[in-house]
This record gives C-alpha cells, sequence and structure tokens, in this order.
C-alpha cells in the first residue's frame, strides 16, 4: 500500500485482489472496494468527504495509467500492475458463477443493466444475477428484502457512487461486497467499444475514450494535465522538507524496516 495526494492505494495484482474478494465473502463484515484512478484523486483534493470515504474503503485498487506512472516516482512504491475495473468486474461475476454468489446491479440505464445481465449470463449461465431498479432503492423496500448474500455493483459515477455505497452500505446486512464501478456497464454492455488490447498496454486508453466520446474532455483535462502538476507538487514539496522532518521520516522508515525483519 502506499498514498499518493493524500489517498491511500492498495499495490496489488488482479489475482491478489480477487483473493481478497474471496476472504471478504467468508467473513462476518461488510466491505467495499474503489477503483481509483486520477480523476477520483483531482477530485478528493476538493471534497473532503469524498477523500475519507477512499480512505476508508477495505481495498483501493489502481485502476488508471497515470496512477502507475506517477509511482515511478515515488521511491520504493512502484505500482506492479493496473487492476481496470472492468477487468474487476468480469472477474468477480466468473468467480460468483463458481461460488454461487448472487450479484446485484445498480447504475446506469435499466436497458444498459439488462444488457449487461444477458452478456454476462451467455458467458457463465450459473451465474445468479438480478438488476435493480432506482425505484426500489428509494421506496427502501427492496434494501431491506436482499435477504441473501450478494456482492452489489454500483456504476453512478465518481464521487456520487462512492458516497451512495457508504450510506446506504450498512442497510443492506446482507451485502456482503459493494464495488463502485462507474461506466463498466457501459462497456460490458457493448454500448462503448473499449480501447484496443496494444492502447490499454502502452497507457493510451484515455486517448480512445476521448476519440469515441469527445463529451469526456473535461474528465480527460483532470487526469492527464491536473493530475500530473498536482502529483509533481506533492513530490517537490517532501523534497523541500525541513531537515529535521526529512530525518525524522527517515528514522520512523528505519524503525518501520527493523519491526518487519524480527
Amino acid at each position: 500500500m502506499f498514498s499518493l495526494l493524500g489517498v491511500k492505494i492498495d499495490n496489488l495484482s488482479l489475482e491478489e485482489v480477487l483473493e481478497r474478494v474471496e476472504s471478504f465473502m467468508r467473513d462476518n463484515k461488510q466491505h467495499y472496494i474503489v477503483t481509483v484512478n486520477p480523476e477520483f484523486l483531482v477530485l478528493a483534493q476538493k471534497d473532503k468527504d469524498f477523500k475519507k470515504i477512499l480512505n476508508k474503503a477495505d481495498l483501493s485498487v489502481p485502476d488508471g495509467i497515470g496512477i502507475v506512472f506517477a509511482s515511478l516516482l515515488k521511491k520504493n512504491n512502484l505500482i506492479r500492475s493496473r487492476v481496470t475495473g472492468v477487468d474487476l468486474f468480469e472477474e468477480i461475476c466468473y468467480l460468483a458463477s463458481i461460488k454461487n454468489w448472487n450479484i446485484f446491479l445498480y447504475g446506469a440505464r435499466e436497458e444498459t443493466r439488462v444488457k449487461v445481465k444477458n452478456n454476462l449470463l451467455r458467458k457463465y449461465p450459473e451465474l445468479q444475477i438480478n438488476c435493480l431498479s432506482e425505484s426500489e432503492f428509494l421506496n427502501d423496500y427492496k434494501i431491506n428484502d436482499l435477504n441473501t448474500k450478494g456482492i452489489l455493483f454500483v456504476a453512478l459515477g465518481a464521487v456520487k457512487q462512492e458516497k451512495w455505497i457508504n450510506k446506504n452500505l450498512e442497510n443492506m446486512p446482507n451485502i456482503k461486497l459493494a464495488v463502485g464501478v462507474g461506466g463498466t456497464f457501459d462497456f460490458v454492455s457493448g454500448n462503448v467499444s473499449r480501447a484496443p488490447v496494444i492502447l490499454r498496454k502502452i497507457g493510451l486508453e484515455w486517448l480512445w475514450r476521448l476519440i469515441i466520446q469527445p463529451k469526456r474532455f473535461p474528465r480527460i483535462i483532470n487526469a492527464v494535465i491536473i493530475f500530473p502538476v498536482l502529483v509533481i507538487k506533492e513530490i517537490i514539496k517532501n523534497l523541500n522538507l525541513p531537515a529535521g522532518r526529512q530525518v525524522s521520516n527517515l528514522k520512523i522508515q528505519n524503525d518501520n524496516a527493523k519491526f518487519k525483519t524480527k
């Protein structure tokens, strides 16, 4: 785990994240996962409640090539791999089809949720999956009616979905895990095409999204311009720490290293 712009991020591979998901589903607690990208971190600088919610998450995965690049600038904190929300969603649904976990979809348009459900059932016929409408949640009865343990995926967009989960999860005691997935339903439904694999590998998925969805331009500005500026400012600020603070931080790091070796 490391911290970037005041937000914790877990340095785990997709396989390790899935192992955590399995452990979450076995215990007697409720959990939520956030898929952090550069836009999240920019928005969290102005929204302190959002930042607190991100830092309270049971798992914070690095969804965004910008976070991987930023980790290169932070000594001994290299992110090993990016874990995209789409990949995580698909893999959890695959696990659910094997483990007999119930999957619930909330957010996006109804026709989009139905497409997601149908596409997943074609791939995983044994999957137990349900689409939930906004009216069902607004009327409260559906929240209390979720009496089967399962996983809830919420697609309301950054900030809104995390705040919704933070507010409502405790009212759904049998939802073991909630995950904010942003625009994932658009990809899985086929409404929006994912970038070619080569573009994803070299970190240009944002450019693909901009080409096919020009309305995302303000969000792209956050990710590719404002975010790097904030990261560079943070690094410079840390380099300019007073000597006493530098010595203190070094001592803490050394003490932690000694503790780990015991």
